[in-house]
């Protein structure tokens, strides 16, 4: 049976197995990068969290700043910094979104204040003073790094630092000049951090955020604020129970990956395994076809499993019968010459001298018979074992090299008009097919062979019919059975015509016997390869 001859039907329920295995190492491969990717989107969402919890305070610490300006500046112009017009002001609401990504390079630690080149204003100074302690208190539950800086960059508020001048910073750069900056610094730590803490690209590092307090496009302070991020170990301890439900999903995942291999490639595997054993242990005769294979390579595996287990149990039952012929053909010829030898054994001396010489021819006889009997044998076992070639035969071109030598004995070949075709079979080999049809045909006592030939689509069908005595009905199925003949008393071997079918299907051809009036008729089927063409 051809391994894809039951495939099609089946492919619409089948997968290749290289996608099976090639899904699972993506699936395999996403997971870590998976869990990396969730890592660096869930510690940078822990950064941004942090500047946006920074734009908040300072955005509450700007109002109350720009309130305390207009409640102390009692001049008619606007107090602050004049800052150019770059767009007509709006009224709509303007969020601050945040801008720091870990992705960006992390900046070094924040440089040292410096002296201020001018001292802050006694209006800023004022402020100052009033807003530390809102600030302090803000910070016991913020946990935050609060400076206020006046116009000009210079500390007016904050545990450290009052007096000294910021703005060489380019956060506070930024903003003295009105813009809203932010940047992520590294930070210095007094104590060694847990080894875990490598695998975070977030350790280390401290928000900063510089917030400009504007009045109608005037720069009246900016307002300094800086934290370290959470922890990404902490935070997920703190979340422990999502982070478990996360990770129970990740095992469900992995396990029906590998209930997927295991029932799209282990237990196919494993049934043709057990399906092996019972047949080695003599449970089973044949391998059978696996009803679900689930991917197209097993079930070409499967099929070509069934196909040699059907392909063995085959060549077991015709050897078994092939050594059964064998030795019942061996011997009766054995048991004749021993005979034969021990009466001449025993009663050399007395026997008629007719009688011996009959014992002598007899063995003689026998010893031919086992000679031609031998032959033939090489002759099946090299056709059994043939290697099929490349050569091209033409049909034509083989009848005319066999043609004068069977007229010479007796057997005329009638044939016009046969297709000049090449076939895809040795000329040594389609010569030995005809020449043990014409033998055959000889033994019967015919004399004269009709051969006629047409070609199906890619075969072409050879016609020979002879005039002898043909087939009786009750052997029409024996003949191609090794080592039946009806001429074993005149050397007949029962092999000729099994010889021709071993031959044919080397090349991928075949013969039979049709039903005739007069003799025999064989037809033979032999491929063809080129382009036809007539005589």
């Amino acid at each position: 049976m051809p391994i894809n001859a039951q495939l099609p039907a089946l492919n619409r329920r089948l997968f290749r197995l290289r996608n099976i295995l090639l899904i699972v190492m993506v699936m395999v491969l996403g997971l870590p990068l998976g869990s990396l990717y969730f890592f660096r989107i869930y510690e940078n969402e822990l950064v941004q969290q942090t500047e946006r919890e920074l734009i908040s305070q300072s955005a509450v610490l700007s109002a109350a700043f720009r309130q305390l300006v207009r409640n102390l500046h009692h001049e008619n112009r606007i107090y602050g910094k004049p800052l150019p017009l770059l767009a007509p002001p709006r009224e709509t609401y303007e969020p601050v979104i945040p801008i720091l990504n870990l992705i960006n390079p992390i900046q070094p630690p924040r440089p040292e204040a410096q002296p201020a080149q001018n001292r802050a204003d006694e209006l800023a100074q004022k402020i100052g003073k009033l807003m530390y302690p809102v600030m302090r208190d803000a910070q016991h539950i913020t946990l935050s790094g609060m400076r206020l800086l006046d116009m000009n960059g210079t500390v007016i508020a904050g545990r450290e630092e009052v007096g000294l001048s910021l703005a060489d910073i380019a956060e506070v750069r930024r903003a003295l000049q009105g813009d809203y900056a932010a940047a992520i610094r590294q930070r210095i730590s007094d104590q060694p951090p847990p080894p875990l803490y490598s695998m975070s690209r977030g350790t280390h590092i401290r928000v900063f955020v510089a917030f400009p307090v504007l009045e109608k496009q005037h720069l009246q302070g900016v307002i300094y604020l800086s934290r370290t991020p959470d922890n990404i170990l902490k935070h997920l301890f703190a979340v422990r129970k999502k982070v478990l439900v996360a990770f129970l999903g990740v095992l469900v995942l992995v396990v029906l990956l590998v209930l997927l291999v295991s029932a799209s490639i282990s237990r196919p595997i494993r049934e043709l395994i057990q399906q092996t054993e019972r047949v080695k242990q003599g449970e089973q005769k044949r391998i059978e076809p696996l009803k679900n294979p689930v991917t197209v390579e097993i079930a070409q595996l499967s099929e070509s499993f069934a196909g040699m287990s059907e392909a063995l149990a085959e060549r077991t039952d015709y050897i078994r019968r092939f050594a059964t012929h064998l030795s019942h053909e061996f011997k009766t010829p054995l048991t004749s010459m021993q005979g034969a030898l021990e009466l001449l054994q025993d009663h050399l001396d007395t026997m008629p001298g007719e009688q011996r010489q009959r014992f002598i021819d007899n063995l003689l006889a026998d010893t031919q018979r086992l000679r031609q009997l031998v032959n033939r044998l090489l002759e099946l076992a090299h056709a059994d074992a043939l290697e099929p070639s490349r050569q091209e035969s033409s049909l034509p071109a083989v009848l005319a090299a066999l043609h004068n030598r069977y007229l010479e004995r007796g057997l005329q070949l009638q044939y016009t008009d046969l297709p000049d075709t090449a076939l895809a079979i040795a000329p040594d080999a389609l010569e030995r097919v005809l020449i043990n049809l014409f033998e055959n045909s000889l033994q019967h006592g015919a004399k004269r062979m009709e051969i006629s030939a047409g070609i199906q689509a890619s075969t072409l069908q050879l016609n020979l019919h002879d005039n002898g005595t043909g087939v009786s009905p009750a052997n029409r199925n024996k003949i191609f059975t090794p080592f039946f003949t009806t001429r074993r008393n005149t050397g007949g071997t029962g092999l000729g015509l099994e010889i021709t079918l071993s031959l044919l299907k080397a090349y991928g051809g075949k013969i039979e016997l049709e039903n005739s009036e007069e003799g025999a008729l064989f037809v033979v089927y032999a491929p063809i390869s080129g382009v036809n063409k007539s005589v």
